[in-house]
């Protein structure tokens, strides 16, 4: 398996241009995130995943987690990189310093996340939903609570978990089974199962913290009727460390497709009377403060598929450039490098790009993210960033998924032969990515929950928004005189006048056949995923172009920033209107019925 390193001059370019990091930090609170320190973070970070992480992750798929006798075990070494990843604090760096975090923008640890993924994620996943615990109890618990629980947690001394699925209720959270009663000192006790528990057991903490759904005796049916409470492996004392062990076990680990490392646990709860829960946010509120969770757990599914298209894609370009096979078009070389070969450069030309524009789109909603949360003026927190974040989030989530699988795939393709045996890694590449579109809400869900909750119900309000960001671009490339900047923008206006058009579609369906909009729901999210990667490539191309005729800054990355821009505008681009076609022609989805399928 080929090693990583960490695309840094591509995400300092992101974080600058895109994310607009300067400007973040003059929010309140953000002021430390300067220059020196995000180069610092962003350095040290690509050190810790080159040197300890990525040579993990290999080792890790051959040897997975291990159960035995209700013990889980990780593969050796991930306990020592984990202890490492601890005392460097790369856990804290989004959270609140008064409970030890550093209190730095989500645009700069989505970055650290995504290295970390791309190195290993198998390894990633503990702090991912660590991270998306912490933002939970940090915005929902109690002020008992978060003293209690989140020092340790942000330190990743100790490690949260989310807990929703059942066996007989998967992404119908509504129907879960596991129950909670109230006892007279005020904590619940709480029985039932849940599976699908990313490091649900595991030997890299003291204590595990576990956010479980439950439903009180009579709570009204459905989601309306689920509560959230916080379980512990273990009972804190007075003290804060570890005490009594509580009611709850891993009953066993999955066995798995990829990420093999990473324990997937049906966990059981209750068999010797209950285990004792601390009640979150109000009875019956658990799926308002859940979504919290959920929300920052699809942001970072969708890092990590760009994270493992990174790792396939600089797997296969190393390959491509010392495989020998066939002769050049050109006849000039006999025995040529497959990089030489049209195809190849198109295949891999495909992956940098779709990796690139997906990065820009996560790096994007990560800034939004942060002015929601800081920005000054309540008008711009509430209805501007946080409606970008709200309509990008199920983007992020599915479109950078499904690209992370299609990317690993290619890089089996330019592998060849060799793609299909385990040895090379890039199988593993494959594997590990077929769970991202899948978990943390299938990527049609996502699809749903963008038409339905984030443009039909607030009328395409925020979709407008979007549309006209995009014009504004547009706007500054009508001046540009290159031969690259010309043919990106004429694919983009085209690309954006098809989600126009779909979108005005949309909402007329919508209103006169929901179901036949929903059937649409998946080519359109693909559209709007499409478009927006092409914008913001767009916009990274007016940057490096500004940047060249300044004659600042690396002159042969920005010329490379241009032209694989102009690459997605020519072939990803055109997609845009196949997509728009198939969100509108969704009515024959449904023509046939049940019985013929």
């Amino acid at each position: 398996m080929t090693d990583y390193t960490a695309p840094l001059d591509d995400m300092r370019f992101l974080l600058r241009e895109i994310a607009g990091l300067p400007e973040i930090a003059t929010l309140p609170g953000y002021e430390e995130a300067s220059d020196d320190l995000a180069e610092a973070i962003l350095t040290e970070a690509g050190r810790l995943c080159r040197e300890e992480l990525a040579p993990l992750n290999r080792k890790g798929d051959i040897e997975g987690s291990v159960f035995e006798n209700g013990v889980v075990r990780t593969p050796e070494g991930f306990k020592e990189a984990y202890r490492h990843y601890v005392e460097g604090g790369w856990n804290g760096l989004p959270f609140d310093p008064d409970y030890g975090g550093q209190g730095l923008p989500w645009a700069l640890a989505i970055p650290v996340q995504e290295m970390l993924n791309a190195a290993n994620m198998s390894f990633a996943l503990c702090p991912l939903l660590n991270i998306g615990a912490v933002e939970l109890l940090q915005t929902h618990g109690s002020e008992e609570q978060k003293a209690t629980y989140l020092p340790k947690m942000i330190s990743g001394e100790w490690s949260g978990t989310m807990n929703l699925t059942e066996p007989q209720a998967g992404s119908d959270v509504g129907a879960v089974k596991t129950r909670a009663e109230k006892q007279e000192d005020g904590t619940y006790r709480i029985v039932g199962q849940k599976i699908y528990i990313t490091y649900g057991e595991h030997d890299f903490t003291e204590n595990i913290v576990h956010m479980v759904l439950a439903r009180l005796p009579g709570a009204p049916e459905g989601t309306k009727g689920i509560s959230l409470f916080l379980v512990p492996k273990y009972l804190p004392k007075e003290d804060g460390s570890p005490g009594e062990r509580n009611d709850l076990r891993c009953a066993s680990i999955e066995h798995k497709l990829g990420i093999k490392a990473s324990p997937t646990c049906v966990m059981a709860y209750g068999d010797d009377g209950g285990a004792i829960g601390y009640l979150i946010g109000e009875e019956n509120g658990g799926m308002a403060c859940m979504f919290t969770m959920m929300n920052n757990a699809r942001l970072a599914v969708g890092v990590q598929g760009i994270a493992i298209a990174e790792r396939a894609y600089q797997q296969a370009l190393a390959f491509a450039r010392e495989r020998v096979q066939g002769r050049s078009l050109d006849g000039r070389t006999k025995n040529a490098k497959i990089i030489a070969h049209p195809d190849v450069r198109r295949t891999l030309m495909t992956m940098r790009a779709y990796t690139e524009a997906a990065r820009a789109l996560a790096y994007h909603t990560a800034a939004a993210l942060d002015r929601a949360l800081r920005h000054p003026e309540e008008s711009e927190r509430s209805r501007q960033q946080q409606d970008v974040v709200d309509l990008l989030i199920p983007v992020v989530k599915a479109w950078c998924t499904d690209i992370g699988c299609e990317v690993a795939s290619l890089g089996v393709q330019v592998h060849g032969g060799m793609g299909f045996i385990e040895e090379t890694g890039a199988a593993q590449h494959y594997r590990d990515a077929r769970i991202l579109p899948i978990y943390e809400g299938t990527n049609g869900i996502q699809a749903m929950d963008l038409i339905g909750r984030k443009i039909c119900r607030l009328e395409g309000k925020p979709l407008k928004a979007f549309l006209a960001e995009v014009q504004k671009t547009l706007n500054e490339l009508e001046d540009a005189t290159s031969e690259d900047l010309v043919a990106i923008n004429e694919a983009l206006s085209e690309a954006g006048e098809a989600l126009e058009e779909a979108t005005t579609w949309l909402l007329e369906a919508w209103d006169g056949d929901a179901e036949e909009a929903a059937a649409g729901a998946t080519p359109y999210l693909k559209l709007l995923g499409t478009v927006a990667g092409g914008w913001l490539l767009a916009r990274g191309a007016l940057a490096a172009s500004e940047a060249l005729d300044r004659e600042e800054g690396d002159a042969a990355f920005l010329a490379a920033k241009i032209k694989t821009a102009r690459f997605y505008a020519e072939n990803i681009l055109p997609f845009a209107a196949a997509h728009a076609a198939a969100a509108r022609g969704s009515a024959s989805v449904l023509a046939l019925e049940e019985e013929r399928l």
